[in-house]
């Protein structure tokens, strides 16, 4: 089931506003077990960009920015609740395509950022994969965005389904740290149990009702 976010109070139509109020963003869950308390750490990179009020620079402000691709035609079986729909690539890329790039007022889609290519789903096997591609190497955004891609397909999917996201090999400087955070259960459910980082992660993912 999907989430309703109220756009109203948000000021502004893209997600700078909110985002960029703080540089960077550390959550420090204590996780208990039976034997020990172990103390984790999420961060969240975020970095200083420029707002309404003008300042600092973009990480990379030139970005090229691609074509959407036309939306997917619904057949007589789309609409047939007796016949069995199996979730595939393209439904999953539907998902995803449309969340908004936390340093420019574009969707993921827009910057390249997800492809449909780059979507992996076995419905029988009840797994997806998305890999996404920073737009730059040094991007300090990448945690977010993955983290934006894992709580949209968290909520729109159902829970059968195991949710593997990652960046695309060797895009990014750091990536192999990233792909562990985001596989890091503990980790991406005590960053959303912040109300500040989670409200950010909304923000990515209110729909700006863009058409191809």
């Amino acid at each position: 089931m999907e989430i309703q976010h109220d756009t109203k109070s948000l000021g502004c139509a893209c997600v700078h506003f909110d985002v960029y109020s703080f540089r960077k963003w550390i959550v420090q869950p204590v996780v208990q077990s039976k034997k020990t308390i172990e103390q984790t750490n999420i961060r969240i990179s975020l970095i200083s960009t420029s707002q309404m009020s003008g300042g600092a620079r973009l990480e990379n402000a030139n970005p090229l920015i691609f074509q959407r691709t036309g939306e997917r035609l619904q057949t007589a079986n789309d609409e047939d609740e007796d016949v069995a729909d199996p979730i595939d690539d393209r439904e999953i890329f539907d998902l995803i395509r449309s969340i908004n790039d936390p340093e420019h007022p574009l969707s993921l889609e827009e910057l390249n950022v997800v492809e449909q290519v780059r979507v992996r789903v076995d419905d029988q096997e009840n797994t997806v994969g998305v890999e996404f591609t920073p737009t730059i190497p040094h991007c300090s955004m990448a945690t977010l965005i993955g983290l934006s891609i894992k709580v949209k397909l968290l909520r729109s999917l159902p829970e059968r389904f195991k949710i593997d996201v990652h960046i695309t090999p060797g895009t990014h400087a750091s990536e192999d740290a990233v792909n562990k955070q985001l596989a890091d259960k503990e980790r991406v459910a005590a960053a959303l149990e912040n109300s500040q980082l989670l409200e950010v992660v909304n923000q990515c993912l209110i729909s700006n009702a863009r058409t191809g």
